[in-house]
C-alpha cells in the first residue's frame, strides 16, 4: 500500500496540490482525472521519484517496484525482440521468456517479421510502443501509464484494455478516453481545486461526487452570507444606541468569528460549436472507385466508394500505417488518386483537423495572431472571443505557439477551425491532447454539428456515440460497412482477435495465410449453419405480419356490419376472426421456438 499524507506541489508560486492525502491499496485499478495541467503528470513523476514535493511524506513499501513510461527512450539491444527480452527479470522461473516478449509485442501490433529489425529503425510512435511493452514485461508493483493509448491503433487498444483488465497488481492510468479508462478501474483518483479525492467507481460516480459536494458548499456559503447580513443590519442599526450597544459588539465579534466561505472559482473548460454553412442536397462527398498508394507496390486504398451524406458521422478505422489519414489527405485534394473521383457539391465547405497540421503551426506567433492568420479581416473582439472559447482568455492568448503543450496547441488547431463557416468536418485524431472535459465539449461539439462529419479515431467510446457509418482498413484492403460500431464488432469484428479467441494454437504455427482461409472458412461454416435457422424465424414473422394484417381487414369490415342486418355474414367473419387468432396464437409459439433454436446455435458457436 502506498500512502500520501498532507501532500503539498509547487511550480514557482504556483500551488499544484496543497495538503492533500490518500491511499493506493492493494489490487487497486485507478483512473487519474483532471484538467490539462492540474498535476496529473506530476503526480505520476512524484510516485516515481522523479520529481520531490514541498511538504508532507509519501508512504512506500520496501522492495515496492514502481513501473512508469516515460517518453525517454532507452535502446540497448539489436533486434526488437531482444530489447523486449532484455526487459524480463532473470528470475521467472520456468518461464518461456521468448514466448512471454513474442505475446506482448503481437499485442501491441509488432508483427512477427519486424521482430528481427533494429529498433533504432523504429518510428518514434513504435518505440513508445516497445517502451510500453518492456515496462509491461518488468510486472511491476504498481503501474503508471500517462496516456498508454495516444501510440496505439484501435486494436492494440483493444488488446491493452483486455490486458489490464487482467493485471493482478496496482494501477495508476491517465487516459483522454472515457471509455477506455471505465473498462479497467474499480476506482478514481481526482484532482480538482489543487485537493486529491479518491472514490470507488467509474469518472461518472466521481463526477456526481464533485457537483454534489460543490451544490452543498455554495448552498452553505450562501446561507453564511445571509446569516452576516442579517447580523451586520442588526449592529449597523443598533450600535449608536447606548442601551444596544452590547448586544451589537456582541453579534461584531461573532461575525469576526466565523470563517467565510470564498464563493467558488468558475473553472474554464471548453465550451464551443462549429461555424456551420448551409449544404444544398442531401450528399455531401462522394468517392468511386478510388485507389491510391505511394507506390505501385503498396496500394494503400483500392477500389473504395462511399457516399457521405448531409448528417452523415463516418469513422475511419483501423491498424497505423494502413492509409486513414492518407485517405484524409485524398478527400482534400492534398493528394491525387491512382483511379476514381472524389465529387462535392459547388458550395461545400471543409474545415480539416490534423496531426500533422499541429506541426505546421507556426512557433512564433500568438495564439491569437495563429487563429487571426485565417482570417486577418477578422476584428480582433471576434478573435479574441475564439480564443476565449479555446480557454486562451486574458493574456494567455498572447502566449507563443512554441511554449504550449500538445492539448493547448489542440485547441488552437481547434480555433482556428471555428474561424471559418463549414459544412463538412475532417477530423483526424482530434482528442489525442485533450483532457476529459475537451474531449467531451468536443464529441458534444461534432455531435450537434448540422454538417457531414469524417473522423479518424481509435478511440470506441467516440465511435458509440458519434458513428453511424463506418470506413474499415482490415485483411489489406478498405471496406465501407454501412452501420454501427457494435454492428461491425458483430457482424464482421477484427480480424486479429477472431485468431486470438478462435484459433490461438492454431496460429501460433500456421502462416497469416492459412489463418485467412480458416477465418473464411469459419464464417462460412457459421452463416451456412445459422442461414436456414435465420430464414426460418422471418417466415414465421412474415406469416404473422400477414395474419395480423388479414385479421385487422376482418375486424374492420365487422365493425360497419355490427351498425346493419347482416347476420350470417358477422357470423361467418366472427368464426374467421376466431381462426386467425388461434393461428396467430400458434405462430407466435413456433416462432419463440425457432428463435430459442437460433440463440442456441449462436451460444454454441461462441463456446
Amino acid at each position: 500500500m502506498i500512502e500520501l499524507n498532507n501532500v503539498s506541489k509547487y511550480f514557482g508560486t504556483r500551488c499544484l496540490f496543497d495538503e492533500v492525502n490518500f491511499f493506493i491499496n492493494e489490487k487497486d485499478k485507478i483512473g487519474l482525472v483532471g484538467l490539462n495541467g492540474s498535476g496529473k503528470s506530476t503526480l505520476f513523476k512524484i510516485l516515481a521519484g522523479l520529481e520531490s514535493i514541498d511538504s508532507g511524506n509519501i508512504r512506500i513499501p520496501k522492495d515496492y517496484k514502481i513501473g512508469y513510461l516515460t517518453q525517454h527512450i532507452n535502446l540497448t539491444k539489436d533486434t526488437i525482440l531482444n530489447e523486449a527480452i532484455s526487459s524480463i527479470p532473470q528470475d521467472e522461473d520456468g518461464t518461456d521468456r521468448t514466448y512471454l516478449a513474442k505475446a506482448m509485442l503481437s499485442g501491441l501490433g509488432f508483427t512477427d517479421e519486424s521482430l528481427s529489425l533494429s529498433p533504432y529503425k523504429l518510428s518514434g510512435g513504435f518505440q513508445v510502443r516497445l517502451e510500453l511493452a518492456k515496462l509491461l514485461l518488468t510486472n511491476p508493483n504498481l503501474l503508471l501509464l500517462d496516456e498508454p493509448s495516444n501510440y496505439l491503433d484501435i486494436v492494440s487498444i483493444r488488446w491493452l484494455t483486455k490486458f489490464l483488465r487482467n493485471w493482478k497488481n496496482e494501477l495508476l492510468l491517465i487516459s483522454h478516453d472515457r471509455g477506455f479508462v471505465n473498462s479497467i478501474v474499480n476506482h478514481t483518483l481526482g484532482i480538482h481545486r489543487k485537493k486529491i479525492l479518491k472514490i470507488k467507481g467509474k469518472i461518472e460516480d466521481y463526477e456526481k461526487v464533485i457537483r454534489e459536494q460543490e451544490e452543498l458548499y455554495e448552498k452553505t456559503r450562501i446561507n453564511q452570507e445571509s446569516k452576516i447580513a442579517h447580523m451586520q443590519r442588526f449592529v449597523d442599526k443598533l450600535g449608536a444606541k447606548a442601551t444596544k450597544a452590547k448586544a451589537a459588539q456582541s453579534r461584531i465579534k461573532m461575525i469576526e468569528k466565523i470563517e467565510r466561505l470564498d464563493e467558488l472559482q468558475k473553472i474554464k473548460t471548453l465550451d464551443f460549436k462549429f461555424k456551420e454553412e448551409p449544404l444544398q442536397g442531401k450528399t455531401a462527398m462522394s468517392a468511386s472507385n478510388l485507389s491510391f498508394g505511394y507506390n505501385n507496390d503498396n496500394i494503400l486504398i483500392k477500389d473504395l466508394s462511399f457516399i457521405l451524406k448531409k448528417n452523415d458521422r463516418i469513422g475511419i478505422i483501423g491498424k497505423n500505417g494502413k492509409g486513414k489519414t492518407t485517405l484524409l489527405r485524398l478527400l482534400l485534394g492534398e493528394l491525387t488518386p491512382f483511379t476514381g473521383t472524389i465529387s462535392t457539391p459547388p458550395l461545400a465547405k471543409i474545415s480539416y483537423f490534423g496531426q500533422t497540421n499541429i506541426e505546421r503551426l507556426d512557433p512564433k506567433l500568438t495564439v491569437e495572431e495563429e487563429i487571426w492568420s485565417v482570417d486577418p479581416l477578422m476584428p480582433r473582439t471576434n478573435v479574441r472571443s475564439i480564443c476565449g472559447l479555446m480557454m486562451f482568455q486574458g493574456d494567455d492568448a498572447l502566449k507563443q505557439v512554441s511554449v504550449l503543450s500538445g492539448g493547448e496547441k489542440s485547441r488552437v488547431l481547434l480555433g482556428k477551425i471555428l474561424v471559418k463557416p463549414s459544412n463538412i468536418l475532417l477530423l483526424d485524431e482530434p482528442t489525442n491532447h485533450l483532457d476529459l472535459s475537451s474531449t467531451d465539449a468536443l464529441i458534444e461539439a461534432t455531435s450537434k454539428f448540422n454538417g457531414a462529419v469524417l473522423i479518424v479515431t481509435h478511440s470506441e467510446n467516440i465511435l458509440r456515440k458519434l458513428v453511424n457509418k463506418l470506413i474499415i482498413f482490415q485483411r489489406d484492403g478498405i471496406l465501407f460497412f454501412d452501420g454501427s460500431y457494435d454492428e461491425f464488432l458483430e457482424k464482421i469484428g477484427w480480424e486479429d482477435e477472431f485468431i486470438e479467441n478462435e484459433t490461438q494454437k492454431e496460429v501460433s504455427q500456421n502462416s497469416k495465410k492459412e489463418a485467412r482461409k480458416q477465418r473464411a472458412d469459419e464464417l462460412t461454416k457459421r452463416n451456412q449453419l445459422l442461414r436456414p435457422l435465420r430464414k426460418e424465424v422471418e417466415k414465421i414473422e412474415n406469416e404473422i405480419t400477414q395474419k395480423e394484417d388479414k385479421l385487422k381487414a376482418i375486424k374492420e369490415e365487422l365493425l360497419l356490419l355490427y351498425t346493419q342486418e347482416y347476420t350470417n355474414k358477422v357470423k361467418t367473419l366472427e368464426s374467421d376472426c376466431a381462426y386467425l387468432e388461434s393461428q396467430i396464437e400458434e405462430s407466435f409459439l413456433k416462432l419463440e421456438e425457432a428463435n430459442n433454436k437460433l440463440e442456441e446455435a449462436i451460444k454454441k458457436l461462441k463456446n
